[in-house]
């Protein structure tokens, strides 16, 4: 199947907000329409309308889900297949099940793209109503080995197609630098399962040792004032920055800026924000939970430590500092790594994805 021959229905989130998964949605929406391929697209966070709506939770999930079922129904008949971005929790209940009862309705084979690294707390509690309707996708997709795992552990067979890292954006820069203080960042949301909290009390140990150290922390979220309230207590406010959420552009201006890229998590599946960081040449220190391992390896393309341990991060981000053939060594390893990500890399894995199940769909038919 040629790529003009098809016809794509995309289910997902789109920015704003700019995390992971609305990220690759709307970048794979760009690269396929780039390729050919015809594109439709039916967001789950249009926003509510009227505006006022989204002031009352109830009728917010109302006002929002009657019409997102409406344009799933109207998708399912202008398409060949459905590629679906889907998630743990509430969102699967909410957003990706109708789509699958939708489109088995309608006779529309659908891909599911599963995402998100509480998958497997998830499924152990709630695996008996995520599996009637997963039975109803075409094929299974997941970006990691992580997942894949998490997935066989409860009988599901999946493909693996990685996340996609646009090099044409995220790629070694050489800013100006601002002082000759060593800088860390941080690009995830202000959320607890991302333990930026940690990284503030490790970044506290670490002034102890070396006062020129600073930490940028770019994203947003619900813990913003803990955060900096934290900061407060410990005598950082000179030496920690809240950027705000950043575009992309921004943040790899922040990138070339930086000496080292944190990622203190909690909970993880494979974290854009590590493979973009990689792709433009920053070192990064990690956690090594979830999926993580099944994106770098310690020691080679990065420096991992156990979560929620400050000193054990202090102790790598000193070490780090002190050590530039390391830093060299993360870097060029780092850049190697990445080349799987790219859309040259990953265009054909979905090109056959989407193909197979068409075809399967159509032999059926018959």
């Amino acid at each position: 199947m040629k790529p003009a021959d098809l016809r794509l229905g995309l289910v997902g989130p789109v920015p704003p907000p700019n995390g992971g998964m609305a990220m690759q949605t709307r970048q794979l929406a760009a690269l396929l329409a780039a390729d050919g391929v015809h594109v439709k697209q039916v967001a789950t966070n249009a926003p509510c309308r009227p505006r006022w709506v989204s002031r009352v939770p109830l009728l917010r999930a109302l006002f929002r889900l009657v019409p997102y079922l409406l344009a799933v129904w109207r998708l399912t008949g202008r398409v060949d297949v459905i590629h679906l971005m889907a998630n743990s929790g509430w969102s699967w209940q909410l957003y990706a099940a109708p789509v699958l009862w939708i489109a088995w309705l309608r006779k529309m084979p659908v891909i599911v793209n599963y995402r998100g690294g509480e998958a497997q707390a998830y499924f152990q509690r709630s695996f008996n109503r995520v599996w009637p309707s997963l039975q109803k996708a075409a094929l299974v997709v997941v970006p990691s080995g992580y997942l894949e795992a998490v997935f066989a552990g409860f009988g599901q067979t999946v493909r693996v197609i990685p996340n996609i890292v646009d090099r044409s954006v995220f790629r070694p820069q050489h800013g100006a630098r601002e002082n000759k203080r060593y800088t860390l960042v941080i690009t995830r949301n202000l959320e607890a399962i991302y333990g930026i909290e940690t990284a503030i009390r490790a970044l506290a140990r670490v002034r102890e040792t070396s006062r020129a150290v600073q930490l940028r922390i770019a994203g947003s979220g619900p813990q913003e004032v803990y955060l900096r309230r934290l900061v407060r207590s410990l005598g950082l406010e000179q030496a920690v920055r809240f950027e705000g959420r950043l575009e992309r552009e921004a943040v790899v201006a922040l990138y070339a800026r930086a000496d080292a890229m944190l990622n203190p998590s909690l909970v993880d599946n494979m974290p854009n924000s590590i493979i973009e960081a990689l792709s433009c040449a920053v070192p990064v220190i990690s956690t090594d939970v979830g999926g993580v391992p099944y994106v770098v390896a310690h020691e080679e393309t990065a420096l991992l430590v156990p979560q929620q341990d400050p000193d054990k991060l202090a102790d790598a981000i000193l070490r780090l500092r002190n050590d530039t053939v390391l830093q060299q060594r993360l870097r060029a390893n780092g850049l190697a790594q990445v080349e799987q990500y790219t859309w040259a890399s990953v265009r054909n894995q979905w090109l056959d994805a989407y193909a197979q199940v068409v075809c399967q769909q159509r032999a059926a038919a018959l």
